[in-house]
C-alpha cells in the first residue's frame, strides 16, 4: 500500500485566549515574529495569529477575546498534545535559564537528555513548552535525524541504555565515512 508521505511539518495551531496574551507570549517569551492575522476562516468569532517559530514554518493560534487566559495545565490524555518542542542554538540555550527567570517564567532548569538538553515550562494557557538545543552538528549532507537514527543503531547494539554523547560522534563518523570517498587504506 502507497503511503502519503510527508515532507516536514507544515504548521500547528493552538486554541488561544485574547490576541494580546498570544503575542505576548509566542513574540514576547519565544522571540517568533508574529508575521500576519486573519479571520478563522472556519468560525468568524476567532482571529487566527501566526507566528514563525525560526525556520519558516509557522505556530498559529486562534484567539477570541472572549477568552482569558487559563494556566491549568493542557490535558494528557491519551490524544492530546503533551508538549511543543522550540529548538534553540547552544549560544541562545546558554542564557534561557536567566532568560525565562528574568521574565519570571517557573521553568525545569536544564535536563540532560544525552543528545541534546531541554527546558520545560508551561505558556500563559497551561501548554508544556521545551526548549531544545542538540549537543552536535550532523556533518554535511546530513540532518539531525539521520545522525540520531545512527546512534540508535550504535547504541541498540552496544545495548546502552540511551543515546549518549559517545553513540553521537560514532554515529556523525560513520556517516562521514560512508558518503565521502577517500584514497586512503585507513578505515
Amino acid at each position: 500500500m502507497r503511503k502519503l508521505q510527508s515532507q516536514g511539518v507544515h504548521h500547528i495551531t493552538i486554541v488561544g485566549a485574547d490576541r494580546q496574551t498570544s503575542i505576548d507570549f509566542w513574540e514576547g517569551v519565544l522571540g517568533m515574529p508574529f508575521v500576519f492575522e486573519q479571520p478563522n476562516l472556519d468560525n468568524a468569532a476567532e482571529s487566527h495569529l501566526y507566528f514563525d517559530p525560526g525556520d519558516g514554518r509557522l505556530i498559529t493560534v486562534f484567539t477570541n477575546e472572549e477568552r482569558v487566559p487559563d494556566a491549568a495545565r493542557t490535558p494528557t490524555d491519551p490524544g492530546c498534545v503533551h508538549h511543543l518542542a522550540f529548538a534553540l542554538s547552544q549560544a541562545t540555550f546558554a542564557q534561557a535559564v536567566e532568560r525565562l527567570d528574568e521574565r519570571g517564567v517557573r521553568h525545569s532548569g536544564v535536563k540532560d537528555r544525552g543528545f541534546m538538553d531541554s527546558i520545560y515550562f508551561e505558556d500563559p494557557l497551561g501548554l508544556l513548552i521545551e526548549l531544545a538545543s542538540y549537543r552536535f552538528e550532523p556533518p554535511a549532507g546530513h540532518t539531525h535525524a539521520d545522525v540520531l537514527l545512527e546512534a540508535h543503531r550504535i547504541r541498540v547494539a552496544r545495548d546502552d541504555y540511551n543515546i549518549a554523547p559517545e553513540h553521537l560522534a560514532d554515529a556523525i563518523e560513520a556517516l562521514t565515512r560512508r558518503s565521502r570517498a577517500s584514497l586512503s587504506d585507513e578505515d
